[in-house]
């Protein structure tokens, strides 16, 4: 049979409490440590699809949809482009979230945006996939900026 613990009693007044090793004092969600590892793979993946989605625009200028009057308008070739090379540096920031780079965190939230904005210039052109890869930037940028594993480890460690 186990009993169950009492509670410390808190300190009497004026007296110090004990330093909390984060600065701030929060623990950080679970969600989003995890949510990083989910990012990196997120990433990884959204640039190999960037990839195929330039070299398909790169390859064929009938692949996608032709628009007229369209602001950010651009050629087919330009936007495939555009994607490769997006794509490539997408993949290298998600294998270095995977490999637990500090600096792929940052590029990762910078490239994210990066990203999320191409899509939405993208939008016309293949509207659900534009809308899922935006969808998927945001989870990523959301995830990258608050999980605070690596804070929590250097203060154990520092």
């Amino acid at each position: 049979m186990s009993q169950a613990s009492t509670p410390a009693p808190p300190p009497p007044p004026g007296a110090s409490r004990p330093a909390d090793p984060r600065p701030g004092g929060d623990p950080g969600s679970p969600w989003a440590a995890g949510g990083t590892v989910f990012a990196g793979v997120l990433l990884f993946v959204d640039g190999v699809l960037g990839v195929l989605k330039g070299i398909a625009g790169i390859a064929s200028n009938d692949v996608y949809t032709r628009i007229n009057d369209y602001v950010f308008k651009f050629s087919v070739t330009s936007w495939g482009w555009i994607h490769l090379v997006l794509g490539v540096i997408l993949i290298l920031v998600g294998w270095g979230i995977l490999s637990g780079a500090t600096w792929a965190r940052v590029a990762g939230i910078a490239l994210a945006s990066l990203n999320l904005i191409a899509n939405f210039m993208w939008l016309p052109y293949t509207p659900v996939w534009a809308i899922v890869t935006i969808a998927i930037d945001v989870f990523v940028i959301w995830a990258l900026c608050t999980d605070r594993s690596n804070e929590r480890d250097r203060s154990r460690t520092g």
